[in-house]
């Protein structure tokens, strides 16, 4: 199956089935190397960005568990996928993800690293922040929420309600040897924190109190 075709099947069905609210897609760039971290309450949030963003060249990291999930799997090497292992650091995925950025593709991540379970952000990991530092790309937060509701809606007959946020491209500092590992997990906090700052207040879990999305939430208000 094409990759158009896919995402139209995906596209129909998020639109005949959700109440699906979509802000911000004009901020997701047309054509050039660019992240999209995601939050991730759901395994319907990569498939609702995959029938969103009208990109050829869009594809993600993904959990090389899934490979064991025909149709997870198959779905994967559709849109060309990059499999990581979650368990260790991946040098390998994360090589192949910085080149596939460096020649211009849009890869999608969950800065989390792993589904919430928590009802509300869990803390991120900094590969996101290291990623877009080495293949030198801008990196958009995006925001969904009630995804984690939706299966269990659709199966009282209720269209489930479901809001996707793109936001503006996280400004980020350059990594320097001195205190790299400061500025990285700056660099993840910013990128989490306007996140949280596009959820409802009951999502932003462990973000809920930090500083920084205080000042943001000033800003925006």
């Amino acid at each position: 199956m094409k990759r158009s075709t896919l995402r139209s099947i995906v596209s129909f069905l998020f639109n005949r089935l959700t109440r699906l609210n979509v802000i911000g897609l004009e901020k997701v760039p047309l054509t050039g190397g660019a992240l999209l971290a995601v939050n991730h309450f759901s395994r319907l949030d990569p498939p609702l960005v995959f029938a969103l963003v009208q990109r050829d060249d869009l594809t993600a990291l993904v959990a090389d568990k899934y490979k064991h999930y025909p149709v997870i799997s198959w779905v994967v090497r559709t849109v060309d996928g990059i499999w990581i292992n979650r368990e260790e650091a991946d040098l390998h995925a994360m090589r192949e993800a910085r080149d596939y950025l460096r020649a211009g593709g849009l890869l999608g991540i969950a800065p989390e690293g792993t589904r919430s379970r928590a009802g509300g952000l869990i803390a991120a990991k900094t590969g996101v922040a290291y990623l877009a530092d080495k293949a030198g790309v801008m990196v958009i937060p995006t925001a969904i929420s009630g995804t984690e509701l939706a299966v269990s809606r659709l199966l009282t007959l209720r269209k489930p309600p479901i809001t996707i946020q793109f936001g503006d491209p996280v400004d980020l500092l350059p990594l320097a040897r001195g205190n790299r590992d400061a500025i990285l997990q700056r660099n993840t906090d910013e990128i989490m924190c306007r996140i949280a700052a596009m959820l409802p207040e009951k999502y932003r879990g462990v973000y809920a109190d930090h500083p920084r999305l205080r000042e943001i939430l000033l800003q925006t208000n």
